[in-house]
């Protein structure tokens, strides 16, 4: 389907999550068609060749191509004003497959100390027993970044906000200083999503999603993507996935589809009640800090407005008061044991309230040097706000915060 109306004029991005696709099949149907199918009937051995050389367009097999998860891909590529993108099976399965692809050994990676636990683990230490050398840097700190450029650097790699402090990084600064110095700049936009967020418009080369998170939006499935121009996806992720299989299967394709339908809505109005939150939680006596991009308080605040469309997004976290790690453990544990309403559940993008404890969840793994680091204490509290009726929310919190 094409992006521009009869007239010829551009679409707008709300359309284009409800409309973009795949071309209708015979049968005009309205609602995406699922197409189940492992193989594909050729029209005759010389097109099969011509397919499978690479020389014309059309499925093959499906490790390399799918009706369904096409139009994924192109709805997705829409919304985050990019040529291409490449789905796979995970948002981790995005990241193994772009440092895959971008990289060898000898090369340099930068990346932020706020990244979400798993990428740190896979980017720093998985990748480094094949000789990729990683400088792990502190998010908001652009000297830092600077200083860990060096000759061999190949790839930039930021999430903002990030996971579960929402610490804001300034995306054009970090593009200029990669491209300054022959390397690229790759941005998780899990959190903001192309609704609030497009990393391209300020010079990111590639953006990364766990489609497990909003795109999808009510926890469903697994999905993962790389956003990026055409020539990366068909010259660099392309011929990496098609060897390693780390491809989205075409029912979790379709969910996920479904959900961008809806994701300008649910963006928007998940933002607006966890700015209500933030306000509230920061002036309950139990709370000690607010971690919310959208609240003046925070210290990337004006930034984040700049970068994300004047909201907060979704997520926030907030500490406990307490006089040592261990107590402030076991507060954290009893206001989410309080919980009658909301979810006790380390995924996020839900329309469902879901809160976890990421010191021994999401960054259990780390060390607590690296947590420290981080800034992730043993009270903080992680709330993905969904679609519950606000009062609702904040009486299921206030039950384990006036009882501690």
């Amino acid at each position: 389907m094409a992006s521009r109306d009869p007239s010829g004029h551009a679409l707008h991005r709300e359309t284009l999550a409800v409309r973009l696709s795949v071309e209708r099949s015979q049968y005009g149907e309205n609602s995406e068609a699922l197409y189940l199918t492992s193989g594909y009937v050729q029209p005759s051995a010389e097109a099969s060749a011509r397919r499978f050389a690479g020389e014309d367009e059309g499925y093959t097999y499906g490790r390399t191509g799918n009706p369904t998860v096409t139009s994924f891909e192109q709805r997705l590529a829409a919304l985050e004003g990019t040529e291409a993108c490449m789905a796979t099976a995970s948002g981790m399965a995005a990241v193994m497959l772009m440092c895959f692809s971008l990289l060898k050994a000898g090369d340099h990676v930068i990346i932020s100390q706020s990244m979400f636990g798993s990428t740190l683990k896979l980017i720093g230490t998985e990748f480094a027993r094949f000789g990729v050398d990683t400088t792990v840097v502190p998010q908001t700190d652009l000297a830092a970044w600077r200083a860990a450029v060096r000759p061999g650097t190949r790839l930039l790699f930021a999430e903002t906000p990030t996971n579960p402090l929402g610490e804001v990084c300034d995306i054009q600064a970090l593009a200029d200083m990669a491209h300054g110095n022959g390397a690229l700049l790759a941005v998780d936009n899990c959190f903001a999503t192309p609704v609030l967020q497009r990393p391209v418009e300020r010079g990111a080369d590639i953006v990364m999603h766990s489609g497990t998170k909003y795109l999808d939006g009510q926890g469903r499935v697994m999905a993962g993507a790389l956003c990026a121009s055409a020539a990366m996806v068909r010259d660099k992720f392309l011929p990496v996935q098609k060897n390693s299989g780390m491809v989205l299967s075409p029912f979790n394709a379709w969910v996920v589809l479904k959900g961008l339908e809806t994701l300008d809505l649910r963006m928007k109005a998940q933002s607006a009640q966890a700015l209500a939150l933030a306000q509230w939680l920061e002036s309950h006596p139990a709370v000690g800090r607010v971690y919310y991009p959208g609240l003046a308080s925070h210290p990337q605040h004006e930034l984040a407005m700049r970068q994300m469309d004047g909201a907060g997004g979704a997520v926030l976290s907030f500490d406990v008061k307490a006089d040592s790690a261990e107590q402030a453990r076991q507060r954290a544990f009893h206001v989410l044991d309080a919980l009658q309403l909301l979810s006790l559940c380390t995924n996020l993008g839900d329309t469902k309230t879901l809160c976890t404890h990421p010191a021994s969840t999401s960054h259990g793994k780390l060390s607590e040097a690296q947590r420290q680091a981080a800034g992730i204490g043993q009270g903080l509290i992680r709330v993905a706000v969904g679609l519950e009726h606000l009062d609702d929310i904040r009486a299921d919190l206030r039950r384990g915060l006036e009882t501690l």
